[in-house]
């Protein structure tokens, strides 16, 4: 079991239990699973930087990324309906644990000037949105191999029904919240 899992299943769960006074345990929010995202908008000029972009997203999240394509055409981007457009990765179970313990304990600390992540980006159900700049704050990605910097965007996805229910799960497993 990972550091993160253990840390959910010994800590977490009984203090959410407490502040939210739930009847059932099957009601205490969980991680469902987590999407990164990466979008590579220069693949209609470089049409190799897909592939980059991928392998990447690959070695970043431990597993295959799957490169999604264009479901309409817009003309103003110049885009054409099943181009490549961008890849992307769901992690669920122990890789999704081991990713977020990676995400929260190396690569956030990572960042230039850090004073934490936005407590404000869920969307109203419990899931929680935000960007990385860069991709070379993981410590995976060897700074020689990348052709260019990408940034991407990583959805956790939990099963609390409410806002402030995720941001708790998400305060316990040690997300550093700026204030």
């Amino acid at each position: 079991m990972s550091r993160l899992k253990d840390k959910y299943t010994n800590e977490a769960v009984p203090a959410l239990q407490q502040t939210f006074n739930y009847k059932s345990p099957m009601q205490i929010p969980k991680l469902e699973k987590i999407v990164l995202n990466m979008g590579v908008g220069e693949v209609k000029d470089n049409p190799k930087a897909i592939e980059s972009a991928a392998r990447d997203m690959s070695i970043i999240a431990g597993q295959k990324a799957v490169i999604t394509k264009a479901k309409k055409s817009v003309s103003a981007f110049k885009l054409r309906e099943g181009m490549n457009i961008g890849c992307k990765v769901t992690l669920r179970g122990e890789k999704m644990y081991q990713f977020l313990d990676k995400l929260i304990n190396i690569a956030l600390p990572r960042v230039r000037d850090f004073r934490g992540v936005n407590p404000n980006s869920f969307d109203g159900h419990g899931n929680y949105a935000m960007g990385a700049k860069e991709q070379l704050i993981f410590p995976e990605i060897d700074y020689d191999k990348i052709d260019k910097i990408r940034g991407m965007d990583i959805i956790i996805v939990t099963t609390a029904e409410t806002d402030e229910e995720a941001r708790e799960l998400l305060k316990l497993l040690g997300m550093p919240f700026s204030k």
